[in-house]
């Protein structure tokens, strides 16, 4: 059994690993303080991190659909780890439009922790925030995940709207999928 709580401004990262031992139960606890972790809005330069935003939308006409008109976040640990897009979409809608990680600390919390501060920050704000994203084993189960529900389907949006062809995880992007949740 294992128990985390992280908070994204230096926050204390507390861990308990319980384990069976010859009938009783030994309990080990250990800290870990995070001192440099922070999450932040980027208001000027957003494309200076057009290399993180182009591993979530390879194409950087399709960025600058959406960029300028949205709040960009960045999670620095040490070093920017992370990037995330959000936008106003009307009637109570908040979308993630872009989220990045780099490739090097996926799968570390990174982007589950940018998902988070974005319902925490909105919350109130918004009734609905959703994502919209290809159809591929890496990233839907990564939205489910987080508490995100198939909403609806786009047909043909990579095809249509994008110069090449798109693959991920060996699968060829055809349809955008949208995931919802309520804020």
């Amino acid at each position: 059994m294992q128990a985390r709580t992280v908070t994204e401004q230096g926050g204390l990262f507390a861990a308990r690993l319980a384990r069976a031992f010859k009938g009783g139960f030994v309990l080990f606890s250990y800290s870990i303080l995070f001192t440099d972790m922070k999450i932040f809005e980027i208001a000027k330069n957003k494309k200076d991190y057009l290399g993180l935003l182009l591993l979530a939308d390879e194409q950087e006409s399709m960025i600058d659909r959406y960029l300028e008109r949205g709040a960009m976040y960045c999670l620095d640990d040490g070093g920017v780890k992370a990037v995330c897009v959000v936008t106003d979409e009307g009637g109570g809608v908040l979308e993630i439009k872009n989220l990045a990680v780099l490739p090097d600390v996926q799968r570390k919390g990174y982007g589950r922790r940018m998902v988070e501060f974005i319902k925490r920050k909105y919350r109130g704000r918004y009734k609905i925030l959703q994502v919209g994203t290809g159809d591929s084993p890496l990233t839907v189960p990564f939205y489910e995940a987080c508490g995100f529900k198939r909403s609806h389907t786009v047909a043909n949006f990579f095809t249509e709207n994008y110069d090449r062809l798109i693959f991920e995880a060996g699968v060829q992007l055809v349809d955008m999928v949208y995931l919802r949740m309520n804020l």
